[in-house]
Formats: C-alpha cells, structure tokens, sequence
C-alpha cells in the first residue's frame, strides 16, 4: 500500500500520478503498486518539486508496519521520537 502527498506541483505530475494511484482528494493519492513502481513514482515526484511538497508513506516490516519519506517542503514534517514516528505542523511564528 502506498499513501502520497502532494502539495503545490503542477497538474501533469498530478495527471501522472493517477494513472496508478486513485486520487481520493487533491494532492493526495493511494494505490497498491510494486516497490519498482513506487520508486519510480517517487523519483518523478522529486524531480518535478521546485516550491512544493511531497510526503510518501508506504507499507514495510518495521515496529508501525509502514515507512515514511518527504521531500521538498511538505507543511508537515515527520519527526522520529524513539522510533516512533509522529508529524510535526510547520509552525509560522
């Protein structure tokens, strides 16, 4: 299983994304994909992120069952907390 954020990225990579992934609202998309797939995905994702943000949580044999990457700047952030991982609002003071 893979969950995927996207914030602030341009429509084709959004129209991309939904040829494997379901989009159950914006910027948000979820499927059942291969590990090569989802890599590929990710990759795309980077390369096309110039102010944006991307979070991906997808399934693997840890202590919560999942993993977690990001990158850009999501307006949350993924803290480890003794391995645990909990998400972080990015505060604007």
């Amino acid at each position: 299983m893979v969950l995927l954020i996207i914030e602030r990225v341009t429509p084709t990579v959004r129209g991309e994304l939904t040829r494997w992934l379901i989009q159950p609202k914006t910027g948000v998309f979820v499927g059942n994909v291969s590990a090569m797939v989802r890599d590929k995905l990710w990759h795309r994702v980077n390369r096309s992120l110039k102010e944006g943000g991307a979070i991906m949580v997808y399934s693997s044999n840890t202590e919560q069952g999942f993993r977690v990457v990001s990158s850009g700047l999501p307006d949350r952030s993924m803290e480890d907390f003794e391995g645990l991982l909990l998400a972080r609002n990015r505060a604007k003071c």
